[in-house]
């Protein structure tokens, strides 16, 4: 579905419908922008205040059965939460405080709200974004496919999240003793966040909001994945890096040291899960057993599970 996100004249987010109440055009062509006081549909020229209420209509001030308020543009739920913004289509969420739980709290050191984009990357991954996913949940495979990543947080370490409340899963990692962050050498071109503690900085959180939104903490960047399923086995994967907006406007700036390290290691996770979408394919297999590394996967599981019995869970649990 196409969504027109908006702010209007107070700085107030809006989510809408991307058609017009006339005839259902797309006021905007997706992936456009545009910085105007008004919403005008390209085909009749109807046109929208940015909260999305009917202002005028071309030529159609004699008739007598249009009802303004009838005619603004249709709402879609919405929140903004960390510099990021959540949709609901269906307006049958949970409440997003509750949606959230105790993440909130959990992240606010990071400052994610004011952090800005260093760097992105597009993927186009030939697997079902929960296989996708359930590999991010463990580091079981870390030691088989990962040789750079054991060097700067070796598998054995952290922990996971075990009840918090909020649709989420995950857990963290250590670095390495000679690592400040999650690069080929350890070595980072950008201060720590300045409000983590000393633990809090030589962790690495790797974190699932349910469904599909991965938030990567590091000591000196967040790292998010959004995958957009586009087929049974098809997926878009947005990647992007964020930093502080004070390292970012430095002439100095280069990100390549997280964006380098990661792309490698996103690709060799690629490689797998694709391995694994083609191996599920087979009307032969039948699912092995979880190891005890693998418990955030279950969790995980677990939650989509739920959601499609349409009982969703709004806390995580140890199992």
């Amino acid at each position: 579905r196409g969504v027109l996100v908006t702010r209007d004249d107070k700085n107030q987010l809006h989510a809408f419908e991307n058609i017009c109440r006339h005839r259902g055009h797309e006021l905007l062509a997706c992936g456009k922008k545009t910085n105007q006081e008004k919403i005008v549909c390209p085909y009749h020229a109807w046109c929208y205040d940015s909260d999305g209420s009917f202002f005028n209509a071309r030529e159609m001030d004699d008739i007598k059965n249009a009802i303004p308020s009838e005619l603004g543009l249709i709402p879609i739920r919405s929140a903004e939460w960390g510099g990021w913004l959540f949709l609901n289509y269906s307006g049958n969420a949970a409440q997003f405080s509750e949606y959230i739980g105790s993440l909130d709290a959990m992240i606010k050191d990071w400052d994610c709200e004011r952090l800005v984009v260093g760097a992105s990357h597009d993927y186009e991954l030939q697997a079902n974004w929960k296989v996708a996913i359930e590999n991010y949940h463990e580091c079981y495979h870390c030691g088989m496919i990962h040789p750079a990543l054991c060097e700067v947080s070796p598998p054995d370490t952290g922990g996971l999240y075990s009840g918090e409340n909020g649709l989420f899963t995950g857990g963290w990692m250590i670095l390495a003793d000679h690592a400040e962050t999650m690069s080929f050498d350890g070595k980072s071109t950008v201060s720590p966040f300045p409000k983590l503690t000393e633990t809090q900085r030589r962790e690495v959180h790797y974190i699932t909001l349910f469904p599909n939104f991965l938030i990567s903490l590091h000591p000196d960047f967040v790292m998010t994945h959004r995958l957009e399923p586009v087929a049974t086995g098809k997926t878009q994967v947005e990647c992007q890096w964020l930093f502080a907006p004070e390292a970012a406007k430095r002439a100095d700036f280069d990100p390549s040291f997280a964006v380098n390290f990661w792309d490698t290691t996103n690709k060799e996770d690629w490689g797998a899960v694709e391995s694994v979408q083609r191996g599920l394919a087979s009307e032969k297999f039948i699912p092995g057993i979880l190891s005890a590394e693998e418990e955030s996967v279950y969790q995980f599981v677990h939650l989509v599970a739920s959601a499609y019995m349409q009982k969703p869970i709004i806390k995580s649990h140890r199992f």
